[in-house]
């Protein structure tokens, strides 16, 4: 046998965390007894005041059938590009491992078969 590969330790970078399971006080919650959110989960605060648009004019691209097929198609051509195709050799290998299994497993299926179908007839006469 070979030999064990042990995992290796993942280190996890430090980050600025008290010691209160890994989260930092925010301003709004301090002294409210709430819990702070990770600061993984943290979200940019965007400013409190933020003018109102009176009747936006926003042109909505609208996705249709047919632009999704075509971005669908689009992606799966550039997945496409990313596959590492076999070699004409690596094909042939493997299509000869194919074939040779299956006249193999062929094979033993016919010699069971043949073998059970005589044994009942042994048995029903």
């Amino acid at each position: 046998m070979g030999r064990l590969l042990r995992k290796k330790k993942v280190v996890k970078k430090k980050s600025p965390t008290d010691d209160n399971g890994g989260t930092l006080p925010s301003s709004e919650n301090e002294g409210e007894g709430k819990k702070a959110l990770p600061i993984s989960s943290e979200k940019k605060r965007q400013p409190t005041f933020q003018p109102q648009k009176k009747n936006p004019v926003v042109a909505k691209k609208k996705d249709g059938p047919i632009e999704k097929g075509i971005q669908f198609l689009r992606e799966a051509r550039a997945e496409l590009k990313k596959v590492t195709w076999p070699t004409r050799q690596q094909t042939l290998g493997s299509t000869a491992v194919v074939i040779v299994l299956v006249i193999i497993i062929s094979v033993f299926l016919g010699v069971v078969d043949m073998g059970l179908s005589g044994l009942i007839r042994l048995v029903l006469q």
